[in-house]
């Protein structure tokens, strides 16, 4: 009787983080996740990742997708019932196919909303970006070429980055290009998702966790402490003098709306 009630006062609710690349999205889930309040959420739905977490819960997300789904849902939640995931843009439309072809969640007549509701109980959306997309663009160049996504303690580059105001440029254009399709998403859904900064949560980053926990309606303890961030934000001389360079070598670029 003590589960159902349990169940009774904590109905699951679910979230997602809704990102591209070099936004600031670990630094913002490892804070979520460190409150053990916030679910674990991580990319449990990237292609590359189902078979590892699929062989943890004992089964083939390619032979029963719908029980992949389930079972993340049910298993990767904090004691709240609270489940929180993070998705990219790169592969958001092959995940909603995904989960539209296993008839599970929907039918052809279903739309997305309702079908991602479906799947992950009273869904809501965080949106997180950044506002200066030349510093992300300069570190995404920057990951592609050391290896380093995410920059830790006991983490070393693959290789040296070198400057490189092509692959710079192409950084800046495929943000834009990803970063539409959320808007995009956003708009055919027809939700306006919780907006985060990756600025202000550099700057404020207990209180901005603590805003996305209020968007979320999660209480903590009122004496309980967000510590420091795990990850190492990558911005360093490095980048400084990359963003002086790309200034003085395509000004133009940086003049037309890609910013």
């Amino acid at each position: 009787m003590g589960g159902l009630f349990h169940k009774l006062r904590h109905p699951r609710r679910c979230y997602v983080v809704c990102t591209i690349p070099r936004s600031g999205s670990n630094l913002l889930t490892d804070g979520l996740r460190v409150t053990r309040k916030a679910g674990m959420p991580k990319q449990f739905f990237l292609p590359k990742s189902e078979g590892r977490y699929g062989a943890e819960l004992g089964l083939d997300p390619n032979a029963d997708y719908p029980r992949y789904v389930h079972a993340i849902v049910n298993t990767k939640t904090t004691r709240n019932e609270v489940f929180g995931f993070k998705l990219m843009s790169w592969y958001l439309d092959d995940f909603l196919a995904r989960l539209r072809d296993t008839r599970a969640f929907g039918d052809a007549a279903t739309d997305d909303l309702n079908m991602l509701r479906n799947a992950f109980p009273r869904l809501r959306f965080v949106h997180i970006v950044r506002r200066h997309k030349l510093r992300q663009a300069l570190s995404t160049a920057r990951a592609l070429q050391t290896g380093l996504w995410k920059v830790q303690e006991g983490k070393t580059a693959l290789r040296e980055p070198q400057f490189d105001a092509q692959l710079i440029e192409q950084s800046l254009r495929e943000a834009e290009r990803q970063e539409n399709i959320w808007y995009t998403f956003f708009q055919r859904i027809g939700i306006t998702p919780f907006r985060v900064e990756y600025e202000e949560l550099c700057r404020d980053y207990g209180g901005t966790i603590r805003g996305v926990l209020d968007f979320l309606k999660i209480s903590l303890p009122r004496d309980a402490q967000i510590g420091p961030p795990e990850t190492i934000r990558q911005a360093d001389e490095i980048s400084r003098v990359w963003e002086d360079r790309f200034l003085v070598e395509r000004p133009s670029v940086y003049s037309h709306g890609l910013t």
